[in-house]
């Protein structure tokens, strides 16, 4: 049980539950290969059974740090600062957006979508889970749909979620790391006869950095 002071800056956002940060290189989606600050905020019950940070899932176990202090870190390294968790909508980002963008750093995030949308992004993208779905303000706002594909119902999956989200989002596929011998072939031959889907490979992963 936190503090009550402390409590009150969490649910305003002035302090989130920290989990890790560190510079590295954006390994899936639309701005694979690029430099990028990532700031991974702990706490998530959406449940995934293949997530790879189970260790994120419970808010109580990382430190609540001022949001000054996570921006004031960001700010020494790349142009580009992505958020992620655990599920950083289950906290309200405005005010850690706010800090970010008037260090005049690019702001993106990596979602679920199962809470609301907060804060104010330049990219956003959503990774929807079977379990939880994603809400409206995110469908409606997501740059791009990431869905990942761990058996072939997933591909079912993806269709149905490319029918909620808005028509400017871009649409990829990406096997599931333990499953990628098996998906990989399946997921390059759906693209293939389905063009408005592209490729997502967790390419960090081959490169052995985080």
């Amino acid at each position: 049980m936190l503090p009550k002071e402390i409590q009150l800056e969490v649910n305003k956002g002035a302090m989130l539950p920290l989990m890790e940060e560190f510079y590295t290189i954006q390994g899936e989606g639309s701005h694979t290969g690029r430099a990028a600050y990532f700031i991974r905020i702990g706490g998530c019950d959406v449940g995934c059974h293949w997530c790879d940070v189970k260790e994120s899932w419970n808010a109580e176990i990382h430190p609540p740090t001022k949001v000054d202090l996570i921006v004031e870190n960001a700010a020494k390294y790349a142009d580009t600062v992505v958020v992620t968790g655990g599920e950083p909508l289950s906290w309200d980002m405005t005010l850690l957006t706010e800090r970010l963008k008037e260090k005049n750093l690019k702001v993106h995030i990596e979602t679920s979508g199962a809470f609301p949308l907060s804060g104010t992004w330049d990219w956003i993208c959503l990774s929807p889970k079977k379990n939880k779905l994603p809400t409206q303000t995110v469908y409606d706002n997501a740059h791009e749909l990431k869905v990942i594909i761990y058996n072939k119902h997933d591909f079912i999956f993806a269709e149905e979620q490319a029918e909620l989200v808005n028509d400017n989002a871009i649409l990829f596929l990406q096997p599931e790391w333990s499953k990628k011998e098996e998906m990989t072939p399946l997921i390059v031959d759906y693209v293939m006869n389905n063009p408005k889907w592209r490729v997502s490979l967790q390419t960090h992963k081959y490169l052995n950095i985080p």
